[in-house]
């Protein structure tokens, strides 16, 4: 998919990789949709923002009226409460899952319809190195990872006849956010997260490995796990 005079969906584009993703996006010459829940919290010139909770059935349809002409969606918006499966508030597991699973899948069944109908396109799903990668210390946010994962592959294969390709990027820790309790040097830049992202997309690539974390793990699946 060529990126200039795309027409992009970012959501969660008021910080981190989302932000990110947004601002190369507009150097790359596309129109971009800055979507965030609070919109007024989206500073980035040359953006549209955009309100947009991916866990608001309301909030999903109205983002997808406002940006009709949509031919790139990035489900970017997520969530870590780390929260464990066994013994933390099921609250913070439900609330993981909405956010990462519910909301890509609401905001994609939105959105196809729209970048069909403008000739197709591309959908980009931000996953994790905790797809495959499954600690007891991030267990509710890797399930749902891997259970985006999982609806990525099959939502690619839903699209395909539809002229949307569905690309999925996994990376680990990141300077963001999210991350700020992770020492420095086990963290990769957000914006060459975000640039080997939109390289992906450019190419077609269905999974992209944004680092040698990712890389290495990917390698690793079909490794009978040891004992606990």
């Amino acid at each position: 998919m060529e990126l200039k005079n795309a027409v992009a969906v970012v959501t969660g584009a008021n910080r981190g990789l989302g932000r990110h993703l947004a601002a190369r996006l507009v150097d790359s010459g596309a129109t971009v949709y800055a979507a965030a829940r609070r919109p007024e919290t989206v500073d980035l010139p040359g953006v549209r923002p955009l309100r947009l909770d991916v866990t608001d059935a309301d909030s999903v349809r109205a983002a997808a009226l406002a940006a009709s002409d949509a031919t790139l969606l990035v489900n970017n918006a997520g969530l870590s409460t780390g929260a464990r499966l066994l013994t933390d508030d099921l609250d913070a597991v439900r609330r993981e899952m909405e956010t990462n699973f519910f909301g890509p899948l609401a905001v994609t069944r939105a959105f196809a319809p729209v970048i069909e109908r403008n000739g197709g396109g591309a959908v980009l799903n931000v996953l994790s190195v905790l797809s495959w990668l499954h600690p007891a210390g991030l267990g509710s946010y890797a399930a749902s990872k891997a259970a985006a994962w999982a609806q990525t592959d099959a939502v690619r294969e839903e699209l395909a006849p539809r002229g949307i390709a569905v690309s999925a990027l996994h990376v680990g820790y990141m300077a963001t956010d999210m991350a700020a309790g992770v020492p420095d040097d086990q963290k990769s830049d957000p914006a060459d997260v975000a640039a080997q992202a939109l390289r992906g997309i450019e190419a077609g690539l269905p999974e992209i490995l944004a680092d040698d974390l990712s890389r290495q793990v990917k390698q690793q699946l079909s490794t009978v796990p040891r004992p606990v």
